[in-house]
């Protein structure tokens, strides 16, 4: 998908509660909810197929880079964009994350979730900031609200 889900279904949420951040940054999803929240005939993307795609593109010290939407990223400190060259279409946009009812960084960072469980209550997901051209993994809660990208079936 080149835009990040937004599907309305239980466990997932507006950044700030707000139609208007869903619009332009699609939902937020808990990682249940993330699993089945793909249309028909798409999935959510495996640390496999996202390691691929981070390869095809340059590999993860420049992959933000070309994988960022061209606006709507913030600034950096230094004042230079915190935006991307969206290279490839994927569009990648900053939408924050959640958990617990409270929101941060929309604007600063992206999160998406994998379908890949690292240990027991914990699930992989990759990130961007606008500070960097580095994409990133990381392990979190399942109970954290993050972006979703589908990738459709072969």
């Amino acid at each position: 998908m080149a835009e990040n889900l937004n599907y309305e279904a239980e466990g997932s949420r507006c950044y700030k509660n707000s139609t208007a951040y869903c619009k332009k940054y699609g939902r937020l999803y808990n990682w249940e909810t993330s699993m089945k929240a793909c249309p028909n005939d798409w999935h959510l993307p495996s640390n496999v197929e996202w390691d691929i795609l981070t390869k095809v593109v340059g590999g993860e010290k420049t992959a933000s880079k070309y994988l960022k939407a061209v606006s709507g990223w913030n600034d950096r400190k230094n004042g230079e964009s915190g935006n991307g060259t969206d290279n490839f279409g994927f569009s990648a946009l900053p939408g924050g994350s959640g958990k617990a009812g409270s929101f941060y960084d929309v604007g600063n960072s992206g999160h998406w979730w994998s379908s890949s469980e690292s240990v027991k209550n914990y699930v992989d997901g990759w990130n961007m900031g606008y500070h960097s051209e580095y994409i990133n993994w990381r392990s979190y809660g399942k109970d954290f609200l993050w972006s979703v990208r589908c990738l459709q079936d072969r």
